[in-house]
This record gives C-alpha cells, sequence and structure tokens, in this order.
C-alpha cells in the first residue's frame, strides 16, 4: 500500500527519521508549502519543534562521536524556511559541531515535467526566487558551510 513517497523506496527508513506534516500531506485538500515564511511558521509551534527535538536527540544519542551535520533543503519552495529554522536549531543547540548544508534546486525539464513543471506563472516566479534568496541568506547564516546545488547552470535565478 503506497501512501507516501517513502514507500517506493526499496530501503526501510526508521520510523523516527521520518516526520509527516500532516497539515501538508497528499490528502488533496491541502495547500502547497510555497512560501518561505509557511516554512518558518511550521517550526514555531512549541509540539512540532519538540517533536523534531525528540528525534534528533534519538540519533545524536546513538553516535559514538558526533562530528555534524548534514542538511539537504530545497531551496525554491517553502522547505527553505523548514531548512532555516532546522539549521538554525542546530547551530543553537550544538554550536560547537560543523552544519554542511546543500540547497537544492529543481531541473526543469522535460525529463520530470510531471514532478517539476516550468514556472509559467509569474507570481511563482516571484516566489520561487524569493524563496531561494531568503533560503541562501538564512542556511549559510547557520552553516558552517553552505553549498547551493542545480544540474542547471543557475539556481533558477535570471
Amino acid at each position: 500500500d503506497v501512501q507516501l513517497w517513502s514507500d517506493y523506496l526499496s530501503v526501510q527508513l526508521h520510523p523516527k527519521s521520518i516526520y509527516i506534516l500532516q497539515q501538508y500531506n497528499h490528502d488533496g485538500d491541502s495547500g502547497r508549502l510555497e512560501a518561505f515564511g509557511q516554512g518558518e511558521r511550521l517550526l514555531q509551534d512549541a509540539a512540532c519543534v519538540e517533536e523534531l527535538e525528540d528525534r534528533l536527540h534519538f540519533y545524536v544519542e546513538e553516535c559514538d562521536y558526533l562530528q555534524g551535520f548534514q542538511v539537504l533543503c530545497d531551496l525554491h519552495d517553502g522547505f527553505s524556511g523548514v531548512g532555516a529554522k532546522v539549521t538554525e536549531l542546530l547551530h543553537d543547540e550544538y554550536s560547537r559541531k560543523g552544519i554542511l548544508t546543500w540547497g537544492l534546486t529543481p531541473l526543469h525539464s522535460f525529463f520530470a515535467p510531471f514532478l517539476y513543471p516550468p514556472p509559467q506563472d509569474p507570481q511563482k516566479n516571484f516566489y520561487r526566487v524569493l524563496n531561494t534568496a531568503l533560503g541562501v541568506a538564512h542556511l549559510s547564516t547557520h552553516s558552517s558551510l553552505f553549498c547551493p546545488l542545480s544540474l542547471r547552470g543557475s539556481l533558477g535565478l535570471k
């Protein structure tokens, strides 16, 4: 029974490694996480932050010698706000550990038009540019090293 993207994986993920955002679940009625501010607001909820910290501490306690963290984050949508808050949390709680952050942008092409259709709407283009700019600014502030990644010649900014 396939309900989430992780159900397609051949390797099973530990239940503590997946946190489902119920308000943005793919049930059809929910909106998309489109804006940087939406992502930031998600981690202002005390219950959400507590759950995230519990899951993080579960893995940190398993480490013999924690050297740092790697964070992969979409830059073009609201997950840039989520990633910014997560890196801020990691920076505040584990200030002596390295945080390597990878900022990812999608490839708009004929290879996967159903996943990442080329943006036609000027408002969506504006959101993507704004999300990318805010994501780069916030993620680089709280990371030891920030590396933007894209298969395009740019980060989608023109």
